[in-house]
């Protein structure tokens, strides 16, 4: 079998690859409301396998969502807290052009990036009034299975 090589990766790649991850994030935010909004909701779903944020007014209208995978980031790096700390940033630059300020977050999930996500909203200056985990938990439990007669 030989020696195995571990390939490391040049400092050019490594900027490479961080640019094309930060050009993604500043693509363009298309404006869906075309009043401006004072307050807002922002929805953070976290699962084991991608973390998705949702921007929406007080009524539940959605004005922007993002997800860690439309950022740039493939297979299980998606679930990763530095991904979802990149897609709150995404979705704070949303907020700041829809000229939001205060917002409710409403956590759902057991994913790694719901903490991280929500430590990056709040690093980047925006105001949360509330936190809410809205995870759904069962209360009794599916159905026992028959009993078995031999």
């Amino acid at each position: 079998m030989g020696k195995k090589r571990i390939i490391a990766k040049t400092e050019e790649e490594l900027l490479k690859e961080r640019e094309k991850i930060e050009g993604k994030t500043q693509k363009e935010i298309r404006v869906a409301a075309p009043q401006r909004v004072k307050e807002g909701r922002i929805y953070i779903s976290s699962s084991y396998n991608n973390t998705i944020i949702t921007l929406t007014d007080l009524r539940g209208n959605v004005l922007y969502w993002t997800t860690a995978g439309n950022i740039g980031f493939r297979g299980t790096k998606k679930a990763t807290p530095f991904a979802a700390s990149k897609v709150a940033e995404n979705i704070v630059q949303a907020a700041r052009k829809l000229g939001i300020e205060k917002v409710t977050v409403l956590i759902k999930g057991i994913g790694s990036g719901r903490e991280s996500a929500l430590r990056s909203l709040a690093a980047r200056g925006l105001e949360i009034v509330a936190i809410k985990d809205i995870t759904p938990i069962p209360h009794n439990g599916c159905r026992p299975p028959k009993v078995r007669r031999v």
